[in-house]
């Protein structure tokens, strides 16, 4: 049963970075928190969880030169 709160947990929070952008990173962290849960609980993280982990890993790196001045 908790695998499947976690992997809704997770959907609502992939609705909300679609619905409040601006937000993204408060969320990405929260989404980040949820996959924790599944690794201290040793339920396996699904692929496409895994996947989307990774990319926002690669966003990161590109945002620390958001508010760079040009």
């Amino acid at each position: 049963m908790a695998f499947e709160q976690l992997k809704a947990g997770i959907a609502l929070i992939l609705e909300e970075i679609e619905k409040r952008p601006d937000d993204r990173h408060i969320l990405q962290e929260q989404l980040r928190e949820k996959i924790a849960e599944f690794r201290a609980l040793g339920l396996p993280v699904p692929e496409d969880i895994l996947r989307l982990e990774e990319e926002l890993g690669d966003d990161d790196a590109d945002d620390i030169y958001d508010n760079m001045p040009v």
